[in-house]
């Protein structure tokens, strides 16, 4: 299986600059796992959109998957509820 490029919004930094250190360092790991495998198990299709988003202890995960630019731009990371509506 042929791995899919990673990218980030720039937004993401200022979404992780709040958060402690070993919890950027998980969410980190589990965004390179994206990379491998983008709709793994976990992962939901956000309705009506086509994002997905992926937990990593309490915060959420939002992304795109181009697959066929075999892309994952990740959008979003939140601790809160209301990553939906970015």
């Amino acid at each position: 299986m042929a791995r899919y490029s990673l990218l980030f919004k720039k937004s993401i930094a200022r979404d992780l600059r709040a958060t402690p250190k070993k919890n950027v360092r998980r969410i980190l790991k589990r965004m390179e796992t994206l990379a491998v495998n983008p709709r793994s198990n976990g992962c939901e299709k956000l309705t009506d959109q086509e994002r997905y988003r992926v937990r990593q202890g309490p915060y959420r995960i939002v992304y795109t998957v181009q697959d066929d630019a075999r892309v994952v731009v990740v959008v979003k990371v939140d601790q809160r509820g209301n990553v939906y509506r970015h």
